[in-house]
């Protein structure tokens, strides 16, 4: 099966690499080809995606990304994560002709494997190929890859689309920035759905777990599924009200794990407010945030089967920002699942009754008060029957 050739390398690249640490093609394809069947990445979709268009992908010398980023300079890292440091760097379209073109260079984020890391070359394998066929305006576009064994071991680095808007991890935890608007908020809490929506539906596929993110039945049986990916949401939901990680041990032994601080103040609680972030200043729709709360919480179910999907979730999202463009507050109403999957539906609040059941109270009442009244008369109708017998 062809998957992708990015391990052919040049002939300077030949001489300049001993034979030992060259990289061998035959063994990256039958890597390429487990990998390929991994039960993380849909065997139907990914791989003869891939094939189409793995053409699209730029392939980088070791050289070009070194030089790009001043020798992997501390001044230019931007982040680090389990794959290993970020760094942000330009490099030059990809038909540069020199001095005479005039297309500038392109901002770029350029992210190395920590060699050290959990995360190895399979997992870099698996990157390169999701990233390489996902196409969503919510989803980071993959520019291209390197990939090289050299004397200081393997070498594999991914060159993303440089987002200059930073995370929002970072927009919600450095306090040093503006706090983020409560629309604002709804609107990236929408994006990070639909784009969940689209890698579920679209390329059947879900997204690997990270430590305080990862759902309790991924940590219990390691399989991962749509649902994990739901259960994940669900705390990024949480952290979007609050302006709080999901842990922080900085904080307060009780207040240290977001998921439990919450819980003491539930969605229909009068301290609910409490949890919103401070920095919000009040300057959201409690409403609005009561109902998001309520679904994070169905998104946190313990049992996978009562969580909703993120079509489903998308769907409450968008109710909830309509609500709040229009100006009006969203209705304070629980919601749950179908039983055909398909929509999170409101429930009647308790207090509310239609007229047809109203109707039938009534009529009971009634019922019941001519049957009081008919044994009030019985009664009655005993006791002078008595008085009527002689002594």
């Amino acid at each position: 099966m062809k998957c992708f050739n990015y391990f052919t390398r040049s002939r300077r690249q030949r001489s300049s690499s001993s034979s030992s640490s060259s990289v061998r093609e035959s063994e990256v394809k039958e890597q390429l080809k487990s990998q390929c069947s991994s039960s993380i990445i849909s065997p139907r979709g990914i791989p003869e995606l891939y094939e189409e268009k793995a053409h699209n992908l730029r392939v980088f010398s070791f050289a070009e990304l070194r030089d790009a980023t001043w020798g992997f300079s501390r001044l230019l890292k931007i982040g680090e994560g389990g794959f290993g440091s970020v760094y942000k760097a330009s490099i030059q379209p990809l038909h540069h002709h020199g001095n005479n073109y005039k297309e500038p260079p392109i901002s770029v984020a350029i992210k190395t494997l920590n060699k050290d890391g959990f995360q190895g070359h399979k997992q870099w394998l698996a990157e390169v190929q999701f990233l390489g066929v996902v196409d969503h305006p919510n989803l980071v576009k993959l520019i291209g890859y390197c990939a090289v064994d050299n004397e200081r071991g393997i070498q594999r680095l991914l060159v993303y689309e440089y987002l200059p808007n930073k995370s929002l991890e970072h927009h919600l935890f450095i306090k040093a920035h503006d706090p983020l608007p409560w629309k604002t908020r709804l609107e990236i809490a929408l994006g990070a759905a639909q784009g969940l929506a689209y890698l579920h539906e679209e390329l059947e596929v879900q997204v690997m777990g990270t430590y305080g993110y990862a759902a309790p039945d991924y940590i219990e049986t390691g399989h991962l599924t749509t649902k994990s990916d739901v259960w994940s949401f669900g705390v990024v939901l949480y952290e979007i009200l609050t302006g709080r990680r999901s842990l922080d041990e900085n904080r307060p032994k009780t207040e240290q794990k977001l998921l439990e601080w919450v819980k003491r103040h539930p969605p229909g609680s009068k301290m609910f407010s409490s949890i919103m972030d401070p920095r919000l200043e009040g300057q959201y729709s409690v409403s609005g945030a009561r109902n998001i709360a309520k679904l994070a919480d169905i998104c946190l179910s313990k049992s996978a089967k009562e969580r909703p999907t993120m079509s489903q979730v998308v769907e409450r999202l968008k109710q909830v920002i309509q609500a709040s463009e229009e100006g009006k507050e969203d209705d304070e109403k629980s919601f749950e699942l179908c039983e055909n999957d398909e929509l999170l539906v409101p429930q009647e609040r308790p207090n509310q009754v239609t007229p047809s059941e109203l109707w039938k109270r009534r009529m009971a009442h009634l019922a019941k008060l001519g049957d009081h009244v008919e044994n009030s008369n019985r009664k009655r109708f005993m006791i002078l029957q008595r008085t009527k017998c002689p002594s």
